[in-house]
C-alpha cells in the first residue's frame, strides 16, 4: 500500500470530519452573506461583497458562538466523566472507579512503557500538566471562543443600534445583556442535551461496529464496554 492511501486510511475519521467542517463553514458563509445582504437592502443600505462579509462582526459572532458551545461540551464531558458515572453506558467508567485512577492503570511514572509519551514518564509538574492537557486545551479554546463571541457580538450589536440611531453599549454592558445570554444559552442547552441523550440512549440502544456503542448483545447494565 502506497504512503498516500495509507495516510487516508489511518486518518479517515479526522479527515472526513475536518472536510465536512470546512464544507459546512463555507455553506454557512454563503448563506450568511445572502441573509446579511437581504437585511441591508431591506433597511435601504448597500449590500456588501462576499469577502467584505467574511470580515464583518456578524459572520464572526455566528461562527464563534457555535465554537464556544462545542468546546464547552467537550470540556465538561472530559472532566465530568472523571468523577461522574452512569450505569450501563459505554461513555462511563465502571461503577466504583470514579476518580483520577492509579499510576499503574494510567501507565504514568514508573509504570510508563517504552512507547509512552515522555511527559507521562516524567514526574512533578510536567506529568501533572500532561495528564490534564486534553481537558485544559478544550477549556482554553472554549474561553477564547467565548471571549471572541462577546467582542464580535458587541460590535454586531452596536452596528444594529447605530443603524437604528441608538447609542452603542460598552463591552461590559453587552456581557450583561439579554442578546448575549440569549445567543449563549441557546447553544449551551442544545449541546448539553446532546451529551445527556448520548449517555442515556447508549444504555439501551446499539450501533453495530461503533466504539461509541456497546456490542449489540451486551446487557443494558454493562458499563465501560465498547462495541
Amino acid at each position: 500500500m502506497s504512503a498516500l492511501p495509507r495516510f487516508f486510511r489511518d486518518n479517515g475519521l479526522s479527515l472526513a470530519f475536518g472536510g465536512a467542517f470546512l464544507l459546512s463553514l463555507a455553506g454557512q458563509a454563503v448563506a450568511g452573506h445572502a441573509d446579511f445582504n437581504n437585511r441591508l437592502i431591506t433597511e435601504g443600505l448597500q449590500p456588501v461583497t462576499f469577502p467584505g462579509y467574511l470580515r464583518t462582526s456578524d459572520f464572526a459572532v455566528d461562527v464563534t458562538e457555535n465554537w464556544q458551545s462545542e468546546f464547552l461540551q467537550f470540556f465538561l464531558y472530559i472532566f465530568g466523566t472523571v468523577w461522574l458515572l452512569q450505569r450501563g453506558s459505554p461513555e462511563s467508567k465502571r461503577m466504583g472507579e470514579a476518580g483520577l485512577e492509579s499510576d499503574e492503570k494510567q501507565k504514568t511514572g514508573r509504570y510508563a512503557r517504552e512507547d509512552s509519551p515522555r511527559w507521562a514518564a516524567a514526574g512533578g509538574f510536567r506529568q501533572s500538566l500532561y495528564s490534564r492537557s486534553l481537558g485544559l486545551v478544550m477549556g482554553l479554546v472554549f474561553l477564547l471562543s467565548w471571549l471572541a463571541q462577546s467582542v464580535t457580538g458587541n460590535v454586531a450589536h452596536n452596528e444594529e443600534h447605530l443603524r437604528d440611531l441608538q447609542a452603542p453599549v460598552s463591552w461590559g454592558a453587552y456581557l450583561l445583556s439579554a442578546d448575549f445570554w440569549n445567543r449563549t444559552l441557546q447553544n449551551w442547552q442544545s449541546e448539553l442535551l446532546a451529551v445527556a441523550s448520548m449517555v442515556i440512549l447508549s444504555v439501551y440502544l446499539r450501533q453495530r461496529g461503533s466504539p461509541e456503542s456497546k456490542p449489540v448483545g451486551a446487557p443494558h447494565r454493562a458499563t465501560d464496554v465498547e462495541g
